[in-house]
């Protein structure tokens, strides 16, 4: 069932989702400082890209730098990408088959918004960290 999903949310929204944090990142690394902000996208990008299968969780090990790295991502790119969730996911939602696909869409809204501090892991293994 996971691999349907992916592949219909793949032509209908992933695969645009993946090119807006793709170009977010590439972005984001042209300067030294923007890396870790370009990585951070990256990594949400392949997310974005087959998300069912993989779910978000907290790391404990995150203090108070990635306090300030999401308020500056929140501020460079979080915002934009957060915006394209919704719309996607309120176009999703208007058809009957969109609906698991677009409440999908809203689950990614936290991470797109504040994304360090949080590591995507299998849903089979949702407690395990590196």
């Amino acid at each position: 069932m996971k691999t349907i999903l992916n592949v219909i949310w793949l032509v209908l929204c992933g695969f645009w989702m993946f090119l807006g944090y793709l170009v977010a990142g590439v972005l984001l690394c042209i300067t030294i400082i923007g890396i870790p902000f370009g990585l951070a996208a990256f990594r949400i990008g392949i997310y974005a890209l087959w998300p069912f299968g993989y779910t978000v969780v907290d790391r404990r090990d995150a203090g108070a730098p990635s306090c300030v790295g999401n308020v500056l991502w929140l501020i460079l790119a979080g915002w934009w990408l957060a915006l394209g969730h919704i719309t996607t996911g309120i176009a999703l939602c208007l058809t009957i088959i969109g609906i698991p696909l677009g409440i999908a869409n809203f689950k990614m809204l936290p991470v797109s918004l504040m994304p360090f501090g949080k590591e995507i892991v299998r849903t089979d293994q949702p407690f395990a960290t590196r």
